[in-house]
């Protein structure tokens, strides 16, 4: 929430609504995350917001999005992280399915209201309307599958869990060093020779079983029956100094520790010292989209609930102190 100013308002009051109605008259965006049905009941359906301002931008996102027979339902991210499959491709071949570590559900159906918001403002720039953009944390996880679903709908057949394994590449996915992890890609053939020649594996560059990727992948087995022994006699930092020096992709399994004092991390600005009044100055994740002509900046600590209704009401509708204090006596804010 930083960059954002709070304000809180009842809408379960006549006058609370006025108060929205009016913000809604100024606004470019809107966005809400209620249950389906919810700001519909207090009057602030989509239509009736058109009426206020038909050239708003009303993004709502939900669990299930605004359609269909599971609308109503609440949406969490590790139900949604199940029902749309990403589960059951993630974890060990031997083990229970997994969700991701992330609210990979929530940051998803964020990430698409934010490109939905964007189209409608530039399709605004045309037309002249705002539209609805309807995000749906299912909606987004079922757009992740990608390659996955695509092999489903070719083959009809349900892909099992990998671990790191890639299902159609190999060797891309992760070794044990002697003192951590290494996520190896090497994604296609030339790769492989040069993979071959770095690390003095000749004896295998040209065996038929693993000259070609789709060979490769076929005898999987033998191959790790290799590999994985040879990566057990290196020290992590050693093999990923021979690859790198030799444009093979890899790196570290990192933990958080590790990846937030990244040093391109850190040149990238992707961890940033803000000062937090009560608490003090606080390290929080950067800006990770970079714009050359308007570069993203922190310019505000995440808000306290409601630190800026008063400013909100005095900048936007010029609503005086002491109606201010009556509002707030009557606990419409």
């Amino acid at each position: 929430n930083r960059n954002k100013k709070s304000m809180t308002l009842n809408l379960k009051e006549n006058k609370g609504k006025e108060i929205l109605r009016k913000l809604i008259k100024q606004c470019d965006v809107m966005v809400e995350n209620f249950r389906p049905g919810t700001l519909d009941n207090l009057g602030f359906s989509w239509p009736e917001i058109q009426k206020i301002n038909d050239k708003i931008i009303f993004a709502s996102v939900s669990g299930f999005g605004q359609t269909g027979p599971r609308k109503n339902d609440p949406g969490f991210d590790v139900v949604i992280q199940g029902e749309g499959g990403i589960m059951s491709i993630t974890g060990e071949p031997d083990g229970p399915p997994t969700k991701v570590g992330a609210s990979i559900g929530d940051i998803t159906a964020g990430m698409l209201a934010a490109q939905g918001i964007l189209l409608g403002l530039y399709t605004r720039e045309k037309t002249g309307k705002g539209q609805m953009v309807d995000i749906s944390m299912l909606d987004g996880q079922i757009s992740l599958l990608t390659y996955h679903a695509n092999a489903f709908f070719a083959t009809g057949k349900v892909p099992n869990r990998r671990g790191n394994r890639h299902p159609s590449i190999t060797p891309y996915e992760t070794y044990k060093c002697k003192d951590g992890f290494l996520n190896l890609g090497v994604g296609n053939d030339s790769l492989w020779v040069k993979f071959c020649d770095a690390v003095g594996l000749d004896k295998i560059k040209d065996d038929q079983r693993f000259q070609i990727n789709a060979e490769r992948v076929k005898n999987r087995e033998q191959l790790e029956k290799i590999l994985i022994p040879f990566f057990e006699n290196y020290e992590l930092k050693e093999i990923i100094e021979i690859l790198r020096n030799n444009g093979i992709p890899c790196g570290p399994i990192n933990n958080l520790e590790d990846a937030l004092n990244n040093p391109q991390v850190i040149q990238r600005e992707m961890v940033q010292e803000i000062e937090i009044p009560e608490i003090g100055k606080t390290k929080i994740t950067g800006v990770p989209i970079k714009m050359s002509a308007t570069p993203g900046s922190i310019r505000m600590p995440p808000p306290s609930l409601g630190e800026h209704t008063n400013q909100i009401l005095k900048n936007y509708l010029n609503i005086s102190n002491s109606e201010i204090e009556h509002l707030r006596e009557k606990n419409i804010i």
